[in-house]
Parts: C-alpha cells; sequence; structure tokens
C-alpha cells in the first residue's frame, strides 16, 4: 500500500482532487483543480505535507502583499497619506476635533476608500498634486469617486456647506468671492442680507454707509 492515499474530492488547501494520473513507487501523480479555476498535476505527497496548497495562484497573492504593505509604508509620510488619515479620521473617530462637521452629521468614507491604495490609485487618476485639496462637490454627500475632485484650497473654502451661495447678474459665488470681487466688506454684506433680510441687489448696490 501506498504511503499516501488519496480520494478525488479532496481538498488540499486551495487544490481539489481530481483524478490520479501517475501511480509508480516513486510518483503518486493527481490532476487537480484550483479554486482559482486552474488546474494543475502536483504530487500527493507534496498535497499531503502541505508543501503545494494552490496553482501558484497564493505564492503570487502573497508576493503581491508584501509589495502592497511596503508600498503603503513609504507613503506613510507623504502629503497624500496625510489627506487620506485626515479624512478618516473626520468621518470615523468621535474623538477628532473635526468629527461633529462630518461623521457626525453622517458623512462617511466609501468602503473602497478605507483602503489607502485604493484611495492613492484615484487620486493620481484624478489629478492628484501637493498643491491641491480634496473636495466634495456636495458638501453634504459622502467621500467617494463621483462626489470628490482636487481642487485649489481657495476654491475649497468657498464651497464649505457654512458659506453662502449667491447668483447676481448672472453668476453665483460664496458671499465672501462677492465681497472681493464688489470690494465691499464682508460683514457688511453678510448683515444687510442675513440680519436685515435685504435683497441681494440691495446689498450689493447700495454704497458703504448707506443706509446700513
Amino acid at each position: 500500500m501506498y504511503k499516501y492515499e488519496a480520494s478525488a474530492g479532496e481538498k488540499y488547501g486551495r487544490l481539489t482532487l481530481i483524478k490520479e494520473t501517475v501511480r509508480t513507487s516513486k510518483k503518486h501523480m493527481w490532476l487537480c483543480k484550483c479554486d482559482c479555476g486552474k488546474t494543475v498535476e502536483v504530487s500527493i505527497y507534496q498535497l499531503k505535507d502541505g508543501i503545494c496548497k494552490s496553482c501558484g495562484c497564493l505564492r503570487d497573492e502573497i508576493a503581491t502583499q508584501r509589495c502592497y504593505d511596503m508600498s503603503r509604508h513609504s507613503m506613510a509620510r507623504t502629503r497624500m497619506y496625510n489627506v487620506w488619515g485626515g479624512m478618516i479620521a473626520r468621518c470615523g473617530n468621535p474623538n477628532s476635533k473635526d468629527y461633529r462637521n462630518y461623521g457626525g452629521r453622517g458623512i462617511k468614507v466609501c468602503d473602497d476608500w478605507k483602503d489607502f491604495c485604493k484611495f492613492h490609485e484615484w487620486a493620481i487618476a484624478n489629478g492628484y498634486e501637493d498643491n491641491l485639496s480634496i473636495d466634495r462637490i456636495n458638501v453634504n454627500g459622502n467621500y467617494e469617486p463621483n462626489n470628490c475632485r482636487w481642487i485649489p484650497l481657495r476654491e475649497q473654502n468657498a464651497n464649505k456647506r457654512n458659506n453662502v451661495l449667491v447668483e447676481y447678474k448672472g453668476e453665483t459665488h460664496c458671499l465672501r468671492e462677492w465681497s472681493k470681487i464688489l470690494g465691499k466688506p464682508y460683514v457688511t454684506l453678510h448683515r444687510r442680507i442675513r440680519k436685515h433680510g435685504w435683497s441681494i441687489d440691495k446689498a450689493f448696490e447700495t454704497p458703504i454707509g448707506g443706509n446700513r
């Protein structure tokens, strides 16, 4: 009797025995199907002793994961990693000083982006540069590919939910930008519109010092 008897259907690691192909005193080979779908001929001795566990895909996955982990480690001190870490913290860490404005409001990071490497891939493919900031197009939406972009910080500040977006003569800007365009103090414009209920036309067109 051979040292290692086996039967079709037995499984070793990712390999399932299909049929015996060679049986001699020195060889005891089986055709196996791997979980990945490939077939491979393997010695039953290697299977029983745990030497062979797949068609080779497991080895490749382990090598890829090692490379992936090394890559992630090498990125840990980059600005992009800090951007990612900040995003994760303000949406998922109640101890973060910004949590109440993000996670506390129900804003989340999509599942894919909880993995830094996937976030990195999206960032590079979508124009990331060190002088840009991640911005949510819908300020009440989540951090996810179809709601995010890379823009200069000034533009991001203009998109914050606490800014007042105002349309005037066919153009839309936040109130802070209108104050710069018109050359009028933001505080004055804000007071006229929010406190006194002026129309946009009146608030913008009345000279500073006029009425209020």
